[in-house]
């Protein structure tokens, strides 16, 4: 069992919670990522670390609740427990070896950007981060962003906050003005992480993805985050989840995300929390 040992509300939608898992934050790295389940009959549900303390023995997820079970591990409070914390899988980001990358977040997106910009910087790269949002109420991590980019760009659509437009204007803006990086690493919404890949590609900046497949078990045997990259299959689970975004197959990966979009709506509105149910059985 993993206790919740603190619990924030970044927005309306959007939780963050540190869990006590000390031996996944004795291993975590930037980009790597868990795999939750709330109870013995629950879903595995799978989720990037947002952040880690070696020393307390913690992590740091943040989730934005949209489904069944992310709603359920938001009605948790602190010092409540979760039956599973798996972790931490995937490969990291590669930090190593680059002087001035672009981190652009999307969305939710942002708590898994947030890491990874922070482990450029503690390798010695100049980065810049652009982060979008729709709008201002829905901002997070502002201020965790400014202590380790040397350049904030902070985008909303309708324009309620920092500058209006996508990430991919200022994006746009930035190379042409000639900016040069080794690298730029997009993390949010699949369309949004596609046309970040468009945007560069003119200019032939290397540009990784975080990509989120279905996924079950996160060790590579189930086959569900199966995504094509450069022509070849690959589990996102275990060669990710971050790959070269100008190989990605988005089209392929869009497809496979909404799968299970239309069950997923109807569950929502129709499940019967099966406690509920006994109760009113045993009430005379």
């Amino acid at each position: 069992m993993f206790k919740i040992v603190r619990k924030k509300e970044l927005n309306s939608s959007v939780t963050l919670m540190e869990i006590e898992a000390p031996f996944v934050a004795r291993k975590a790295k930037a980009g790597q990522f868990i795999i939750f389940r709330i109870d013995e009959k629950s879903e595995r549900v799978p989720l990037t670390i947002a952040g880690y303390d070696r020393e307390k023995g913690t992590v740091t997820i943040i989730f934005q609740k949209v489904g069944f079970a992310t709603i359920s591990l938001g009605n948790l409070n602190e010092g409540d427990y979760i039956r599973d914390f798996v972790g931490p899988l995937g490969k990291p980001t590669a930090v190593e070896g680059k002087k001035r990358v672009c981190v652009v977040g999307g969305g939710v997106g942002c708590a898994i950007a947030l890491p990874s910009a922070q482990a450029f910087k503690e390798a010695g790269a100049e980065v810049d981060v652009i982060v979008g949002f729709r709008n201002k109420d829905i901002v997070i991590l502002e201020d965790e962003f400014k202590a380790c980019a040397d350049n904030l760009y902070l985008m909303t659509d309708d324009g309620s906050y920092g500058e209006q437009g996508f990430v991919t204007v200022k994006l746009q803006q930035l190379l042409e003005a000639g900016r040069e990086y080794d690298e730029v690493l997009a993390i949010g919404p699949v369309p949004m992480m596609k046309f970040v890949c468009k945007t560069t590609e003119p200019f032939g900046v290397h540009t990784m993805v975080s990509l989120n497949p279905i996924m079950v078990d996160g060790t590579g045997m189930c086959g569900g985050c199966r995504v094509t990259v450069g022509g070849e299959t690959k589990f996102a689970c275990v060669d990710g989840p971050e790959f070269d975004g100008h190989k990605v197959d988005f089209a392929e990966l869009m497809n496979r995300n909404s799968v299970y979009r239309d069950r997923e709506a109807e569950v929502s509105k129709t499940h019967t929390c099966r406690m509920e149910t006994m109760g009113k059985k045993l009430i005379p």
